[in-house]
């Protein structure tokens, strides 16, 4: 029993550890392009509102990647803490991938940050661009390379074994697995919707405390009409995505459909409580035939069910809510993004539109937290899959120092993500010219 809690509390540990580092990269990714936007718009048109604009958001940028270097870091120490035995099995491949990371991207994002924050009156036009550029290719390195490592870890190839350990056969085969590209481009959107809701969310706002702000009003259209165009492109990769999952990863198919039998015709449950003690769905709400059809259309087809992969059936009902949690979170994002990119084509924003799209400022997040969850615990009991199980790459930490130091972890981002989100909104209150 001490095992298997001590294991529990490190999966918990880690798991809020990711979940918050992963906010901020969320942002950054797709921001970085932003700035670049409203940079190439002042050069230019020389609008004094697109400058004053820039040197807003690159705050807001500089900030977040802050928060996102400094909880990456804390984060990589519980490799060696909690996860031993994943170094072990495979830090030849996991360790290469992440200094890759770091040799490639955050030096380029760390150097030019620097200029683009600074050194706007100090180098021309062209180069201060092309900092920007540069810190926005960083950034996307910086995804490249980790879902490279984590999509490795869903759909692990390429690798050979030496001794007790892997290997890598073929590098191309480990960065590009059969679940890397999917995995990235759905990635790349949602950084792109979290970062569009966000400043959209932020510019009204500021519209809210100052209806006369002509800045906030550009980027709430530029930002409302990039999320019209992103969402539809993300509900079309993440049906490629989950269509990639189903080949190489059913039981995590099976665990968000709560499908707990093999079947022929199989419904989509669009509401359920799973039992998972007896194996079924209470008060369930199902279409007949549906998940055949979206999974492999045919209404007919085939889905292979839990009882397929006893005993290694992840947990079924923190993947099947958030599953639609993300989905149901998507949705009304298409809703606002298209409905506002339709009223902003030549009105002025009414005051409810403007507090439906600061209610959504962060609502890329949830979905993003909602995705990931579905993404790790779907896989489980697995670590690597088919390779290394979790439990056995626990390392040997003790249930008090793991329920200390989860306490303290859970304080001191509770704190940093309140004081976060607090300076943005007085950032964003203030205003451009604040």
């Amino acid at each position: 029993m001490d095992g298997v809690d001590a294991l529990f509390l490190a999966r918990a540990q880690f798991g809020l550890n990711i979940a918050f580092h992963i906010l901020f990269p969320t942002i950054s990714i797709a921001l970085a392009w932003y700035l670049i936007a409203f940079r190439v718009l002042h050069a230019r048109t020389g609008a004094a509102e697109w400058l004053a604009t820039y040197r807003l958001w690159v705050k807001v940028f500089a900030l977040t990647f802050a928060m996102g270097v400094v909880s990456g870091i804390t984060m990589s120490f519980q490799f060696g803490t909690n996860w031993p035995g994943y170094m072990l099995k495979v830090g030849n491949i996991a360790g290469p991938l992440l200094g890759y990371e770091v040799l490639t991207a955050f030096f380029l994002e760390a150097t030019f940050l620097g200029v683009m924050l600074f050194g706007m009156q100090r180098v021309s036009t062209r180069v201060h661009i092309l900092s920007a550029v540069m810190v926005a290719l960083g950034t996307t390195l910086s995804a490249f390379w980790i879902l490279a490592l984590n999509s490795w870890m869903q759909t692990p190839a390429g690798h050979v074994m030496d001794g007790e350990a892997l290997i890598a056969g073929d590098w191309l085969e480990v960065i590009f697995n059969p679940s890397f590209p999917y995995r990235f481009a759905h990635m790349m959107l949602a950084s792109g919707l979290t970062a569009s809701f966000l400043v959209a969310g932020l510019s009204a706002w500021r519209l809210l405390q100052e209806s006369a702000d002509a800045g906030a009003a550009k980027t709430l259209r530029a930002a409302t009409l990039a999320a019209a165009v992103l969402a539809p492109l993300q509900i079309v990769a993440g049906d490629l995505h989950g269509l990639n999952t189903l080949e190489h990863q059913p039981a995590k198919i099976a665990a968000v459909e709560a499908n707990w039998t093999t079947q022929q015709g199989a419904p989509l449950v669009l509401f359920a409580i799973p039992n998972e003690l007896a194996g079924r769905n209470d008060y369930a709400l199902e279409i007949p035939k549906l998940a055949s059809f979206v999974l492999k259309h045919d209404f007919d087809a085939e889905l292979p069910g839990l009882d397929r992969f006893v005993p290694d059936i992840p947990p079924v009902a923190p993947v099947f809510f958030a599953f639609r949690v993300m989905v149901g979170v998507g949705v009304l994002m298409l809703l606002l993004a298209w409905f506002g990119a339709w009223w902003l084509r030549k009105r002025a924003p009414p005051r409810w539109l403007l507090w439906c799209f600061a209610g959504m400022t962060f609502s890329g997040w949830v979905a993003t937290l909602a995705g990931w969850v579905v993404t790790e615990i779907g896989r489980q009991p697995w670590l690597v899959t088919g390779i290394l199980r979790t439990s056995e790459a626990a390392g040997r930490v003790g249930e008090a120092a793991l329920g200390a130091s989860l306490t303290g972890y859970a304080l001191v981002y509770g704190v940093m993500l309140l004081a976060y989100i607090v300076t943005l909104t007085h950032m964003a209150g203030k205003g451009a010219e604040g």
